[in-house]
């Protein structure tokens, strides 16, 4: 068992209910087993595996069972429990759990010592019909057999597919797409619409650059400063951001990836704990995409963000259930970002973010922030605090 600094036990063992089973739930599970083998800990999440959704865009190559990691399979590596339930997490139940220290799952009452909240964003929605595929289809069927599906219920002589949001997650998915569709020699159209002005808009500029080169290269098309309105049986439905314009462009199928809601967040101070209405919740931590912390780290709703979280808070809990309670205030800056754009090629930033990589280089980047979360879940952290 590691050694936490500033942290001295108490002889009681220690219960812990951690809600949500993403990135930050993960660490923050690992984190606690590592530095206190014998605490108790209860997992809540819907859902019976873990699931590694920033690889999700990799399915059109690999099975979906590749990025799944079933929850007995952790419950017997951490010596944890999951409950396969659904928690809606509001302000006055947190305030309840604070002053009570239970929680109500089901039939069973569920006393705890600290509660962690790693529930993610809700995701933004859009009508349900099928020409369209979200996020959320690619989370219950792998993307090749999604695609070919869905492809094959299509009599068009040409074949448009839209590709709606230019954030990491549909950068990634539209090159795996384009790789897809000629590997298997379908041939279909890609375009690629977004809202704003450049792609990646949240990195910096050079990442525009390099990707729409890339994209002029592979004959995809894009259609910027155009805002998504709905989907019928073979026509897209856009809104020019700067006119107002209403207009349709051909599509047979769209995938949507508008990315999550910045709604409903979580507050909590710089030591991960959850503040509501101005008022400190000790025994309450949040970590993840549904938690903003007051600190000088970064917030951006990220995996690496949400595993550094996860960790810190973990840590934390153990801090403030020992005699010293000396707490870590959240510091972490992501030190790198790297977006695949297909199997062989990407582009990131590493260091600062003027220090952009692109191409073969950039890929050994990515590929060593996922084996150390990898290796997280198997136990055994390599993560520099």
């Amino acid at each position: 068992m590691a050694l936490l600094p500033f942290y001295i036990p108490r002889q009681r063992r220690i219960k812990v209910v951690i809600v949500g089973g993403g990135y930050a739930g993960m660490a923050a599970l690992t984190t606690l087993k590592q530095y206190s083998s014998d605490i108790d800990i209860m997992l809540i999440d819907p859902d019976d595996k873990h699931l590694k959704v920033t690889h999700l865009h990799e399915t059109f190559r690999y099975p979906l069972s590749d990025l799944q990691l079933p929850f007995n399979v952790l419950e017997t590596r951490f010596n944890c429990r999951h409950i396969q339930s659904v928690l809606a997490v509001t302000d006055e139940l947190l305030q309840q759990c604070q002053e009570n220290r239970y929680l109500a799952v089901g039939d069973e009452i569920i006393e705890f010592d600290y509660l962690i909240i790693t529930t993610g964003a809700d995701k933004q929605q859009s009508e349900a019909t099928e020409n369209v595929i979200t996020l959320q289809h690619f989370m219950q069927t792998a993307g090749s057999e999604l695609l070919l599906e869905r492809l094959s219920r299509l009599e068009q002589d040409e074949l448009f597919i839209s590709v709606v949001g230019a954030g990491a997650t549909g950068i990634q998915f539209l090159f795996e797409i384009r790789q897809f569709l000629s590997r298997k020699k379908i041939a279909a159209r890609l375009r690629l619409i977004y809202t704003g002005g450049r792609v990646l808009a949240q990195f910096p500029q050079g990442f525009d650059t390099y990707v729409q080169s890339c994209l002029r290269d592979l004959k995809i098309e894009c259609v910027s400063n155009s805002r998504y309105r709905r989907q019928t049986d073979h026509q897209i439905q856009l809104e020019n951001q700067q006119t107002g314009e209403v207009y349709e462009l051909p599509s047979q199928l769209t995938c949507l990836f508008l990315g999550k809601r910045q709604e409903n967040l979580l507050s909590a101070n710089l030591f991960g704990q959850v503040v509501v209405d101005q008022k400190t919740l000790q025994n309450i931590f949040a970590a993840g995409d549904c938690a903003v912390f007051r600190s000088l780290g970064s917030n951006v709703q990220s995996a690496q963000s949400a595993v550094r979280k996860g960790k810190l808070i973990a840590r934390n809990i153990l801090r403030h259930s020992g005699f010293l309670k000396v707490l870590e205030p959240y510091l972490h800056h992501d030190i790198g970002y790297v977006v695949n754009l297909g199997p062989s090629d990407a582009v990131g930033w590493l260091v600062s973010e003027g220090n952009i990589v692109t191409g073969i280089p950039a890929l050994p980047v990515k590929e060593l922030v996922e084996a150390q979360y990898d290796l997280l879940l198997k136990g055994i952290d390599t993560y520099v605090v």
